[in-house]
């Protein structure tokens, strides 16, 4: 006996992607807020050094967009 509008196990809503982040994308986005607040305290201080951490901040933030990239790219090419 079948229920009304039973697909026969399917699911008739689109399965949405995976919006999951690589680990390393996460751990570099976190250290990329981590510096900027770095860089504010420093600069708020009156120190200098707060130039290295915007230049961090710059690297991470890179970093977390090539790790993404990445994993897309790759989940395009498998899946």
């Amino acid at each position: 006996m079948s229920c009304m509008g039973d697909t026969g196990g399917r699911s008739s809503v689109p399965r949405q992607e995976s919006t999951e982040m690589p680990r390393l994308a996460v751990y570099a986005l976190i250290f990329c807020i981590l510096s900027v607040a770095a860089a504010v305290v420093s600069f708020v201080q009156g120190s200098w050094l707060g130039i290295v951490w915007v230049l961090l901040a710059g690297l991470s933030s890179n970093m977390t967009w090539y790790y993404v990239k990445r994993a897309k790219a790759r989940k395009s090419v498998t899946g």
